[in-house]
């Protein structure tokens, strides 16, 4: 009988794919990547036409050796890794590190399947494929192009600016981006304006209006005598109701999600970072144990900007609808995401493999975070395929001699997708108008002017930025996360709450690169690289042609950014805790273990001491100060500053009225 291997990237996977094969089939781990470009050198032969050079990762020699004794007994090796480029670079890397490139004796195929299912991998299997060497050079060419800008600006940053500094072609636009909204938010001068706000009354019943005009008018008010001028004219006069009308609403259900818009959900509803989201999605995608069923799929591939979904997976909600729900709330709509360049719809979108293994049978089966990512995407996906919510709208207006207010107000009249997923940032504006009628003489029990302000734009979450990444085409699906994650690296920007702010390192790196190398830095550019990428991935442009372009203007630029730019001084964040050895205010500095304080007189003063982050809140045992800590293993804990206090938490606490955290006794443990 022949003997075949399978060979996919992650034991996770192997697990997955094992019970679904016979015992022809062996299945092993490439342990993802197998060669790649060297680390300590360019690893790119510029002056022979941009040839990469590879080799073996490091540590790796040993997996390889044991891939090779499986490659040996196999007749047919079939390439499962993950099915987008990275995925295909993988299998084209493993092609030449197990010596398959020409062998007579082996047939090697190319597989791919959006979900690990028992259908999908046996489907997939029955239609292997070559290597698509198009989707290999896009790879290739993202690779080569980043270690380019990566490898020739990070030694002048090292040299103008300080050491253990980089750039990249992504990361370098998407911190201009959060530079941009600081200098938007340091520029905006806000405006002051009013709004007229009652309630007005008839008999037990009452609701809140709003000005809306005058003369029929839509008014805008600006300035405190006008607001008060309406209000001293109206607040003891009697309105009418001269229209009431009621018609029906509809709310759509939301598309199924993409890796932005689950990044995005993810952090606003489950406060998760979306390199946290990723991680655990892809624990998801490639399998977890579940009882009766042992290693399991549970989503489709995590990485895609498309809301397609098959045929299969369309036919399979519709009937668990039907059955679960009932049929008024069955949608027959295919989900329609917006056109854009952009998209590659090469995979559905993200979805539950099963949508009969509901995020409930799982709960005491996955981890809290596991659960309520499943949850997420279960409860958006179910959404997507049923129908719209259905309100009933009424608005009314009200005259008072020549002004008019407005008031409104929504009923549910069928919730819909409403059923599963309620988790909408809109908010439903449910009075109950009911009682008003056109004719109908009523009063203000209350009214005032109200003062506001214009707010600056927002600073960035890591929702938002993904979201804005997304908008402007920077990078793709699998490299929103890893980006935000290296600027937090770097130091360039820091996250308060869930705000990000540019920090003054990150300003000197991004003034540079904006001075220097304006095209890397530029969101059009950057975005129209991914196009150019794109267009190699489908066959449309030469990989090699592409970096040939774009080579000359990078060189140009960095020779005269060595020859012009001066030494540029970042300055160390001062504090107010006192050297006790030579009395100069402590400044933070960074390390391996994150931030700690240092004398600004050094190499006189070689003082140190440990920086102390307090989290705002007082010990429940104490009443001392939170502080932030670290582990020997870089974990971080919450622990009292009194370090005879024994309270300590490795979940964030939080804090009761009076500032005090509150204690959970699961969350405690003795200091270590």
């Amino acid at each position: 009988m022949a003997q075949n291997l399978v060979i996919v990237e992650s034991p996770a996977k192997m697990r997955t794919i094992k019970k679904f094969l016979g015992s022809s089939y062996t299945v092993a781990a490439s342990m993802g990547h197998v060669r790649d470009l060297p680390k300590s050198t360019m690893g790119i032969d510029i002056e022979n036409d941009f040839e990469p050079r590879y080799i073996s990762i490091r540590g790796k020699g040993d997996l390889i050796a044991s891939l090779k004794k499986e490659v040996k007994k196999a007749d047919r090796i079939y390439l499962a890794t993950d099915p987008d480029r990275e995925g295909e670079a993988i299998s084209w890397h493993l092609i030449t590190a197990l010596g398959l490139e020409g062998a007579k004796d082996k047939k090697v195929y190319r597989i791919t399947f959006n979900e690990i299912t028992k259908t999908a991998v046996k489907n997939a299997i029955k239609a292997p494929r070559d290597i698509d060497q198009n989707l290999v050079d896009a790879q290739q060419a993202r690779r080569v192009m980043d270690r380019l800008v990566g490898y020739t600006i990070s030694p002048l940053l090292w040299k103008k600016i300080r050491k253990g500094l980089s750039a990249g072609r992504v990361q370098s636009a998407t911190l201009n981006i959060i530079s941009k909204r600081e200098e938007e938010i340091a520029a905006f001068v806000p405006r002051e304006y009013f709004t007229i706000e009652g309630v007005i009354k008839k008999g037990s019943k009452s609701v809140k209006a709003q000005y809306y005009g005058e003369n029929g008018k839509k008014t805008d008010i600006e300035d405190r005598a006008e607001a008060d001028r309406i209000v001293s004219e109206v607040k003891d006069q009697k309105l009418e109701v001269t229209e009431c009308r009621t018609s029906e609403r509809q709310r759509s259900a939301p598309l199924p999600f993409t890796t932005s818009t689950m990044q995005q959900e993810a952090s606003r509803v489950l406060n998760m970072p979306p390199q946290k989201t990723m991680r655990i999605a892809q624990k998801l995608y490639e399998g977890v144990d579940v009882e009766g069923h042992g290693s399991i799929g549970l989503i489709t591939y995590l990485r895609t900007d498309s809301v397609r979904i098959s045929d299969e997976a369309f036919e399979a909600a519709k009937g668990f609808i039907a059955q679960r729900y009932g049929r008024e709330y069955v949608s027959y709509q295919r989900p329609q995401g917006k056109n854009s360049q952009n998209v590659q719809d090469a995979h559905e979108a993200i979805r539950p493999t099963y949508i009969d293994i509901t995020p409930t049978e799982l709960k005491e089966q996955l981890s809290r975070d596991e659960f309520r990512l499943y949850q997420l995407i279960w409860n958006r996906y179910a959404a997507s395929r049923m129908t719209a919510a259905k309100y009933d709208q009424t608005n009314v207006r009200l005259q008072c001699g020549t002004h008019t207010f407005a008031a409104s107000g929504s009923k549910l009249k069928f919730d819909g997708f409403l059923a599963v997923y309620k988790n909408s940032e809109e908010e439903e504006n449910k009075q109950d108008l009911s009682f008003l009628s056109e004719g109908d003489q009523v009063a203000f029990s209350s009214l005032e002017a109200v003062r506001h302000q214009t707010e600056p734009p927002a600073h960035y979450t890591e929702a938002t930025l993904v979201r804005k990444m997304e908008e402007d085409g920077i990078g793709r699906p699998s490299t929103y996360a890893p980006t935000i994650t290296t600027l937090m690296q770097r130091r360039y920007i820091t996250k308060e709450k869930r705000s990000l702010f540019i920090t003054e390192l990150g300003t000197a790196v991004n003034d540079m690169m904006k001075s220097s190398f304006p095209s890397i830095v530029d969101e059009k550019f950057t975005a129209n690289m991914e196009y150019m990428l794109d267009s190699v991935a489908e066959g449309q442009m030469n990989w090699k042609e592409l970096i040939r372009n774009f080579y000359p203007d990078l060189r140009e630029a960095v020779d005269a950014a060595e020859k012009n730019l001066g030494r540029i001084k970042v300055a160390d964040q001062v504090t107010d805790v006192i050297c006790d050895k030579c009395g100069r205010n402590m400044v933070i500095k960074y390390g391996p273990h994150g931030k700690f304080l240092a004398c600004p007189g050094f190499p006189e003063c070689r003082n140190t001491k440990p920086f102390i982050e307090k989290l705002g809140m007082k010990c429940p045992r104490c009443g001392g100060d939170i502080i932030i800590r670290r582990s020997k293993k870089g974990r971080i804990f919450y622990a009292c500053e009194n370090a005879e206090c024994e309270y300590v938490s490795f979940v964030r606490p939080k804090a009761d009225k009076n500032g005090v955290a509150i204690e959970k006794k699961l969350a405690n443990t003795k200091k270590e």
